[in-house]
């Protein structure tokens, strides 16, 4: 064990978690201001329920012993973390790092991965379905996901006894780009098709995001977790955490120039939004690629992330799903370019090892690359519709479309976010009830003596 390694390993774990309410302030910041609470508990909530089920069984599914040719690891083999808990010069290591604290580190990748999902059902879902569906999806499709592409478990004799795709089909992805991104952004798109479209889709000019400095300030808070999230997956301290801290800096940089360069060519505008989502497109396209390509390439892959999402998250309108908040565009889209990219560009002298079509590898890294990405998306898309259709047909997964009108804070959660005409944060707090009615009820007329005349004396009474 490695102290040092250690210690960075936590560190970026709790980089990793702080980017799940960095990307609540993000997603709430572009929902209206009557669903900004509704859009950061769902986030909130997948920190709640997956780290639960982690600890249960997520992380033995994802690591346990392989069951089924690189397809789930044994659920019940650390069932509670049982195995991994002794400490002191006997604890159980990954590489140079005591295993608890690569469990610790895996969960918050778990959790993003679901919570990144919420983005595309934003303003229609009711919260209880969305915690139902968080957990099913994340036990049948993440954990699984997870053990193709992150298990590299060896047995006894040496021999590779993980996942099928990271260490048998031996695709490259560093970070995530097919486990987090390309996973998350196909189930969003399911989930958009099976509740549909928002009222007033395209049309209503209420649908733009409320709270622009939420949407900087969640991108600046996914920026700053996302070192954690790519150099911590070096898990150590060493020079590959170094070149893949550089990757994160660079292509995402470059991804904002991307970005701002379509909007203003297109629209004659360069956006704080644009700014921000540009920024998030060169995070998810560097994740897969961060230590296969040089930081010159990483820039290049950045301009093009940045460019091809701008134009994407338009596909939406015309192709006619509502991706609220452009999790498709964004998180899919990046995802699929950063993971092939590695086909094209990866170094042979970079950690990663790779070599890529531009330094004469062919075309067989860029086919298991495509394999990877294709099979992710496929299972992850598919699996999320049938588990969408059933919750939507069962217990119904969008509120209605009163609830959605009067703002689904209040109908869903009882609260609003911000005080409006004095107004409490608590919807349905007493003295909110009494100051409301009081509002809308005509004044009374002024008898004689100067003392109002009807029902009341005038005074506000709250009864508990």
């Amino acid at each position: 064990m490695n102290a040092g390694d250690t210690a960075w390993v936590l560190v970026s774990a709790a980089l990793v978690l702080l980017m799940t309410p960095g990307l609540a302030f993000f997603y709430g910041g572009m929902t209206r201001s009557k669903g900004v609470l509704n859009m950061m508990m769902m986030s909130f909530g997948a920190i709640a329920l997956v780290a639960v089920l982690w600890v249960l069984f997520g992380y033995s599914a994802a690591f346990g012993t392989d069951l089924a040719g690189g397809l789930l690891g044994n659920p019940f083999e650390k069932f509670g973390l049982n195995g991994v808990l002794e400490t002191g010069e006997n604890a159980p290591l990954v590489g140079t790092i005591p295993e608890i604290a690569f469990v610790g580190f895996q969960a918050v990748f778990a959790i993003i991965t679901v919570a990144l999902i919420s983005g595309a059902i934003a303003d229609r879902a009711k919260f209880g379905a969305w915690m139902l569906f968080a957990g099913i999806w994340v036990t049948v499709v993440y954990f699984p996901v997870a053990h193709w592409v992150f298990d590299f478990n060896e047995d006894a004799n040496g021999n590779p006894i993980g996942g099928w795709i990271g260490q048998g089909l031996g695709a490259i992805d560093f970070a995530g780009g097919t486990a987090v991104h390309i996973n998350a952004g196909a189930a969003a798109l399911a989930l958009a098709l099976v509740l549909g479209k928002r009222l007033g889709f395209g049309k209503d000019p209420s649908h733009r995001p409320h709270n622009l400095p939420f949407v900087m300030l969640g991108a600046g808070l996914l920026w700053f977790g996302w070192f954690g999230f790519n150099a911590g997956s070096a898990l150590a301290a060493n020079a590959t955490a170094g070149y893949a801290w550089i990757n994160t800096l660079a292509a995402p940089a470059a991804a904002t120039l991307g970005w701002l360069i379509v909007e203003k060519l297109r629209d004659g505008h360069a956006t704080s939004l644009g700014a921000a989502s540009g920024a998030v497109a060169g995070l998810v396209a560097i994740t897969p690629a961060a230590v296969a390509i040089t930081p010159a390439w990483s820039i290049g892959l950045g301009l093009l992330a940045g460019a091809v999402c701008a134009l994407a998250v338009g596909l939406k309108y015309k192709l006619g799903y509502d991706d609220s908040l452009d999790v498709v565009g964004v998180h899919l889209v990046g995802g699929l370019i950063g993971t092939l990219f590695i086909g094209f560009a990866a170094n042979p002298e970079s950690p990663a090892g790779g070599t890529g079509l531009f330094y004469g590898g062919g075309l067989e890294l860029l086919g298991k690359q495509a394999i990877s990405s294709l099979a992710v998306m496929l299972y992850s898309f598919v699996v999320a519709f049938i588990v969408g259709w059933i919750i939507n047909k069962t217990m119904g997964f969008r509120v209605s479309e009163e609830h959605e009108v009067t703002g689904i804070d209040v109908s869903v959660h009882a609260e609003s976010a911000y005080e409006f005409g004095g107004r409490v944060g608590s919807a349905f707090h007493p003295l909110a009830e009494a100051v409301r009615s009081r509002q809308t009820e005509p004044a009374p007329a002024e008898k004689p003596d100067g003392k109002p005349e009807g029902p009341g004396d005038g005074k506000i009474r709250v009864e508990a």
